[in-house]
C-alpha cells in the first residue's frame, strides 16, 4: 500500500522560511514524478511545484523564485524548500506522486495526508 507522509508545516510570520519534507513508501517509484499542491480555504487544490525522475524541475507562477523543490531518490523523498513566505501561501500543502503528466495536473495520482502552513502578517 502506497504512503506518502509530510511533515515541517507550522506557523511562521511573512518574510520566514519553512522547509517541507515527504517520505514515500509501499511500491518503487521508479521514473515517478513528485510534487507539491496546497489548498487554501474555499478554494480549489492548486499546484504548486514538480520535480521528474530526472530532476526537471516545474513551478506555479507564485512561487517562483522563492520556493526550490527537490528530491532524493534513493530516499523516495522529496522536498520543498519555502522562503520569503506570505500571508497568501498559507494553505494545507499536500505532496503528490505519479506520472510527470499526471502530476502536474494533480490527476490520478498519489497523494499524502497533508500539512499545514500558516504564514501571519
Amino acid at each position: 500500500q502506497v504512503q506518502l507522509v509530510e511533515s515541517g508545516g507550522g506557523l511562521v510570520q511573512a518574510g520566514d522560511s519553512l522547509r517541507l519534507s515527504c517520505a514515500a513508501s509501499g511500491r518503487t517509484f521508479s521514473g515517478y514524478a513528485m510534487g507539491w499542491f496546497r489548498q487554501a480555504p474555499g478554494k480549489e487544490r492548486e499546484f504548486v511545484a514538480a520535480i521528474s525522475w530526472s530532476v526537471s524541475t516545474y513551478y506555479a507562477d507564485s512561487v517562483k523564485g522563492r520556493f526550490t523543490i527537490s528530491r532524493d531518490n534513493a530516499k523516495n523523498t522529496v522536498s520543498l524548500q519555502m522562503n520569503v513566505l506570505k500571508p497568501e501561501d498559507t494553505a494545507v500543502y499536500y505532496c503528490a506522486v505519479g506520472g510527470l503528466d499526471l502530476v502536474l495536473k494533480g490527476q490520478n495520482v498519489y497523494w499524502g495526508q497533508g500539512t499545514q502552513v500558516t504564514v501571519s502578517s
